[in-house]
């Protein structure tokens, strides 16, 4: 079994930085940024759970829920993946998206 520490972590440090982040921080990009991030984590462990079919899109729940929608796919993702490779692949996509976002 892939321990999948560091992209829990790196997630809920995403995540815990959105909740704290202003609602004008937010309304600048941090929250599109997230939710682009929370769909493609959804997508990777889609395609890793069901190959073959068509990944179905995480729907735009508002700018308050996209640090529960990362919760909820980093950590769906962290369940599917196999290797450490991939946990380091999902982390560097995290972070990339944090600072992207600007938390």
């Amino acid at each position: 079994m892939v321990d999948t520490t560091p992209l829990s972590r790196a997630v809920d440090h995403f995540a815990d930085r959105l909740r704290a982040a202003p609602q004008s921080r937010l309304q600048r990009g941090a929250a599109a940024e997230a939710l682009d991030l929370a769909r493609e984590l959804a997508r990777w462990a889609q395609r890793i759970e069901e190959p073959g079919t068509e990944p179905r899109e995480m729907p735009d729940a508002g700018m308050f829920a996209v640090a529960d929608q990362i919760t909820v796919a980093g950590h769906d993702l962290a369940v599917v993946l196999t290797g450490e490779d991939e946990v380091a692949e999902a982390v560097v996509l995290v972070e990339e998206s944090r600072k992207r976002a600007g938390v």
